[in-house]
């Protein structure tokens, strides 16, 4: 594993208007600076908690790229992300611009650009057919050579189509192909479309890239995930928000629980 993250803290200066949200968010509100002592760090904490909140700032502060139909300086839901991240200052060990920032809900929006991306490809290879018509076919092929040429590899990266997939094996190839040494990844709930299995996939996906140098900061609500060693969890429902030991977190004392004894918890359905 690695020694030290690339990512050190994050300190957050009082805004001009700290009435206006997301800065009315407790968890914010209270916020005064996270450190992240290792290469793996989860937000944990309810919907509404601002976990999401702060992380998208991060992104926006970073000035990594989205994984999605929209950059982050672009996207008109990340508006208060971008205020937030106006507001913070990133301590750096080593600066990195590898990585991106991933929300499970972009997803979507990331297999359509490819799968637009691919039929504008194959529409261009088809205009040239026609273009071509009255030249040699050594004119033709050295024309259609460059599209061909990315075509392939969008193809040899994501396959001929993500939706052919399950949303969740779509999920891990993307992870599979974008993940890269000493990159700086940004991730919001990827247990989202991710079964069990899937989920245990990513942790060791997860693990090989802390060993090339990447840092992970992750919100979730999964203890398959929050089980990461030697992860540090922030807990987003303590005001301020705090480091827990992850058999203190309620999401790992609640899922326990109820697996130990599903019917006390669902008698009254």
């Amino acid at each position: 594993m690695a020694e030290a993250p690339l990512l050190a803290s994050v300190v957050l200066h009082a805004p001009a208007d700290a009435a206006a949200y997301p800065f009315t968010v407790p968890a914010v509100r209270a916020l005064d600076r996270i450190d992240f002592a290792g290469p793996v760090t989860f937000f944990v904490g309810e919907n509404g908690s601002g976990k999401s909140t702060v992380l998208e700032a991060l992104a926006a502060a970073a000035g990594l790229p989205a994984i999605g139909s929209a950059s982050v300086s672009d996207d008109a839901t990340l508006v208060p992300a971008r205020q937030l991240g106006a507001a913070l200052s990133l301590g750096w060990r080593r600066r990195t611009h590898r990585g991106f920032f991933l929300r499970a809900e972009d997803f979507f929006g990331f297999a359509k650009f490819l799968a637009t991306t691919r039929a504008e490809f194959q529409r261009r290879l088809e205009e040239l057919d026609f273009e071509y018509v009255d030249r040699s076919s050594h004119a033709l092929s050295l024309a259609k050579g460059p599209v061909r040429s990315s075509l392939r590899d969008m193809e040899q990266r994501y396959g001929v189509d993500l939706d052919a997939n399950s949303h969740g094996e779509s999920f891990l190839r993307v992870f599979q192909q974008r993940f890269v040494p000493d990159g700086l990844y940004l991730l919001d709930e990827p247990e989202a479309p991710l079964s069990p299995q899937s989920q245990l996939a990513l942790l060791a996906m997860i693990g090989d890239m802390v060993r090339q140098g990447a840092q992970f900061v992750i919100a979730t609500h999964s203890p398959i995930l929050l089980a990461f060693p030697g992860a540090r969890i922030y807990d987003f429902d303590a005001t301020p928000v705090r480091a827990t030991p992850y058999d203190a977190l309620p999401h790992v004392t609640l899922t326990r629980e109820f697996l130990a004894a599903p019917e006390r918890f669902l008698r009254h359905l």
